[in-house]
């Protein structure tokens, strides 16, 4: 007789544990973290930039895009002065430990969503006076009780409302917006330390210049005392040209320290003292890059600073989620169970045993208005944390703005005091001959050189103004960042 022929017996029922568990698993399934699901908030974006006329679009093949933005520069000794800065810098060091911290909270978080398993051992010695209504001492004739516990216990919390997600979600935006946070502050730092580099570079060559300028005042001066000596020319020329070669070596002086002080910050940039480091001279500047622009969209992903902004808007998002979770009532799940017994000989023993398992369902009645309270709170920090996010946006399409259209007047400047200083030179040219051929007096002669270093000065001026503008705005277009890839740091705060 095959199975299928057999008569059938009384149905089962489930009994009511399992039943209790079947009807937990279905509802914890079926839960919805309450309070709002994130969404990015709305940002009017420009479709180009008002300054962005003539520039080229960014290419992916860019050092911007590699992420070593400075290496667009072409200056190895640059590359290697920002790559100590990248592991040495106690500000980055600071805001390092800060996304440590971060990630240790997103860690700690998940843990809540397992169970806790504690063991507890314990003795106990104890003595009841033998007047009192619930002695039951009999073992010692002193009333003194030893008494030796063992038990280990199991409690996990059901996330029925979403509470520990959107706890995690608070964690993992923090985390993010923390590591954006270090991006940004690491960015900033290489910016100054890249604009000091060039500015010191600049320094560097108008200490040639002006140091070439001093012979040449020097010889001058000679010249015109063999003139005075020789009776071809006044005292006057003489003083003339001694008080232009004393200006010009008093400037001379004047950039050493200008020099010290960018030297200084490169060293400190760097995570060393200034006494323990230096940089010496070289003998060519920078050249001012071709920065390419991206279009407005795409600065909001550029910009480690929105990114930031944008992870606070979320995790504030999370919080009013938790504030909403307060109204519902919270599920755990225990179990316990261990031994107890008098003496050590026999405590670990099945007549000593006890356990103890049940679910616990707590929520609060009434708060007098707390709860409410706090969801109006986190909602209002919402929406400051909104328009924090726009703003930054607001500020990052102006900075943008700025430098490019900064780069563009230093560019028309440039060419400019190019011609002038062209001119400037064929004039001093010019003014030498007629001196020398007796034309024209040494006055003359004077005005015409402080004319020219003027120009020549002027010429560094503005191609110091348009480097260190090159490197403001690669810093505003968010350097080689970007956050398709600048917020995922690692399993530790990504989704499993």
């Amino acid at each position: 007789m095959n199975d299928s022929m057999k008569a059938p017996g009384p149905q089962r029922t489930l009994p009511f544990p399992r039943t209790f568990g079947v009807a937990l698993c279905a509802l914890l399934l079926s839960a919805c973290a309450v309070g709002p699901d994130y969404k990015t908030p709305d940002m009017p974006t420009p479709a180009h930039f008002k300054q962005a006329v003539g520039w080229t679009q960014a290419n992916p093949s860019d050092a911007m895009a590699r992420g070593a933005w400075w290496e667009i520069y072409g200056d190895a000794q640059l590359n290697a002065l920002v790559e100590k800065l990248n592991t040495s810098n106690q500000t980055v060091a600071q805001y390092e430990a800060q996304y440590r911290q971060a990630t240790a909270l997103v860690r700690s978080a998940r843990g809540a969503f397992f169970p806790t398993l504690d063991l507890t051992t314990s003795k106990n010695r104890s003595s009841q006076g033998t007047g009192s209504s619930s002695s039951s001492l009999s073992s010692s004739s002193s009333g003194i009780r030893d008494t030796y516990n063992a038990q280990l216990g199991v409690s996990w919390e059901a996330d029925v409302w979403g509470k520990l997600r959107r706890g995690l979600e608070a964690d993992k935006a923090s985390a993010q917006a923390s590591l954006a946070d270090l991006a940004s502050m690491r960015l900033s730092l290489q910016s100054q330390l890249v604009q000091s580099y060039l500015q010191l570079r600049v320094i560097d060559e108008q200490k040639r210049l002006l140091e070439a300028t001093v012979d040449a005042y020097q010889r001058s001066l000679t010249m015109t005392q063999n003139q005075y000596r020789a009776g071809i020319s006044g005292r006057d020329a003489t003083a003339q040209a001694q008080t232009q070669l004393k200006s010009t070596q008093a400037d001379l002086i004047d950039l050493q320290w200008q020099r010290a002080q960018f030297e200084n910050a490169i060293a400190v940039l760097m995570g060393q003292a200034p006494a323990d480091f230096s940089l010496a001279a070289t003998t060519s500047i920078p050249a001012v890059p071709q920065i390419p622009a991206q279009l407005p969209s795409q600065l909001l992903e550029r910009r480690p600073d929105i990114a930031a902004a944008e992870r606070s808007v979320m995790t504030a998002n999370a919080n009013i989620g938790l504030a909403k979770a307060a109204y519902y009532p919270d599920l755990t799940l225990s179990m316990s169970g261990g031994y107890s017994s008098s003496t050590v000989s026999n405590w670990i023993s099945l007549p000593n045993r006890f356990w103890s398992v049940g679910p616990q369902l707590a929520m609060t009645l009434f708060d007098g208005g707390q709860r409410a309270a706090e969801v109006d709170r986190t909602e209002a920090v919402y929406d400051q944390t909104v328009a924090q996010y726009r703003q930054t946006v607001l500020a990052g399409f102006k900075e943008v703005e700025d430098y490019m259209a900064q780069l563009r007047v230093y560019e028309e400047e440039a060419g400019v005091r190019d011609e002038a200083l062209q001119s400037a030179r064929d004039s001093l040219r010019l003014t030498n001959n007629q001196y020398k051929a007796g034309l024209i007096g040494y006055l003359d002669v004077v005005n015409v050189q402080t004319t020219a270093l003027s120009n020549e000065r002027s010429v560094l001026n503005v191609l110091e103004s348009r480097l260190v503008a090159s490197a403001q705005l690669i810093a505003a277009l968010g350097g080689g960042w970007d956050a398709a890839t600048g917020l995922t740091p690692g399993a530790e705060v990504s989704d499993r």
